[in-house]
């Protein structure tokens, strides 16, 4: 046990949490034995527990719990005499498994564990220090959008195969299907026979209604409706499948909708963040990534002692494994998935948008990379780009970093100067 540990807080506690109750292992100086308790998720049971401990044992106290949000975390917040150290549920169950071969699990006794690693371990387990709130409701927010981008995606790939089985023809009349012009479209006329029968003239009105006014693109999308042909009348195909594609437009629209509500509560919180700036400016960013961008590296500046953190802890950086003459090298399985998501995401959108980025890219693809890889490698260099920019608060300036790959005599400028033609 660190002695030094020992007296920086009064008690340790454990808590192993479930939907229902959460079993409690409590460990301190003035206690002869460990001491085990089940509380309630209630509010107030929650609450009159709290108090009770420092009623018992003043402050500061640790507490260790496998989450670094949820309800239970969110309640004990409240509370400055909590000090809450958050524990990874593989890393608990990896110690427990070092005990217990047979992988027997009990509630209590993960309680323990968890206190038994942060009094072991203090250096392990940095204690929770939450962003501001303005902050941690972004970081909800885009990634509550995020998903919403999941549930559009997989909405729009049902509807096409729905529509596929009846009336192709109309996904070759759109570009966009997941697009309010599209849904009201399918609606109003979910047949090709329904669409060639209607009026040109009611066409013109609706696509104009959506700002459609391209007059050569407009009338090759009429003509191509007013002589579409029916891929099948048979009412057993027709029927089942007309009626799954309209439920999921009306589906998509409602995701449509919410998506663009999460844009605007997005945008009014991220501009008015000091840092903002940093990140609206980069390559690619735009409307959505940038706010994304902003939560991934935060506002505490000593969360990360250099770049190389941030890389394995959004699990850009990959992992080597080496035993004897064996050496494999993968991606990381444990990391924060949505974080991870995000720098890719947008570094796959600065190939096109930042001229070192594109040539680096195709370096990485000459060299055999897959696509994914060339991408990982791509964001695995922006993050060490972007974490210095970040540190020392400068936008970054495109012109300023090719200077300096120059400087230094990269590769990359020949391929930059080939981009450019010069």
């Amino acid at each position: 046990m660190n002695s030094k540990n020992t007296e920086i807080y009064k008690a340790y506690i454990g808590i192993d949490w479930a939907d229902k109750k959460h079993d409690i292992c409590i460990q301190s100086e003035v206690l002869k034995n460990d001491e085990y308790a089940v509380i309630t998720n209630k509010i107030e049971d929650v609450d009159a527990w709290a108090l009770d401990m420092y009623k018992r044992f003043g402050s500061p106290i640790a507490v260790a719990v496998e989450l670094t949000k949820g309800p239970i975390v969110y309640a004990l917040q409240k509370y400055d005499f909590f000090v809450i150290h958050p524990i990874n549920p593989s890393t608990l169950a990896k110690y427990r498994e070092a005990f217990k071969p047979s992988r027997a699990k009990d509630d209590p006794t993960d309680a323990l564990l968890a206190v038994e690693l942060i009094r072991h371990y203090p250096n392990k387990f940095k204690p929770l220090k939450p962003q501001s709130k303005e902050l941690r409701a972004l970081f909800t927010l885009t990634e509550h959008r995020r998903k919403l981008v999941g549930d559009r995606v997989s909405l729009t790939n049902r509807i096409r195969y729905a529509l596929k089985q009846y009336n192709p023809q109309i996904l070759d009349w759109f570009d966009r299907i997941d697009t309010p012009m599209f849904c009201e479209f399918d609606e109003r006329w979910p047949t090709a026979g329904q669409a060639r029968r209607a009026r040109r003239t009611t066409l013109t009105k609706f696509f104009h209604s959506y700002k459609m006014r391209r007059g050569e693109l407009l009338n090759e999308r009429l003509d191509a409706i007013k002589s579409a042909e029916a891929l099948t009348t048979d009412d057993g195909v027709v029927i089942p499948h007309r009626l799954q594609a309209l439920v999921l437009v009306d589906q998509l629209r409602v995701t449509l909708a919410a998506i663009k509500r999460y844009d605007e509560q997005i945008q009014e919180l991220a501009e008015a963040h000091v840092d903002f700036n940093l990140f609206d400016c980069l390559p690619g960013a735009g409307p959505s990534l940038a706010p994304r961008l902003l939560v991934a590296f935060g506002e505490q500046r000593d969360r990360f002692a250099n770049a190389s953190e941030l890389q394995t802890y959004s699990g850009i950086a990959p992992v080597t494994e080496r035993s004897g003459k064996k050496c494999w090298v993968h991606w990381r399985w444990s990391c924060p998935n949505f974080l991870r998501q995000t720098f890719t995401e947008w570094a796959s959108q600065t190939i096109n948008k930042s001229f070192w980025a594109g040539a680096f890219y195709r370096q990485q693809r000459a060299k055999g990379c897959t696509y994914q890889a060339a991408v990982r490698a791509l964001a695995y260099k922006w993050i060490r780009i972007l974490y210095r920019c970040w540190m020392t608060r400068t936008p970054y300036d495109e012109s300023k970093y090719l200077k300096a790959l120059k400087r230094r005599g990269s590769p990359l400028m020949n391929q930059v100067a080939d981009s450019l033609g010069t």
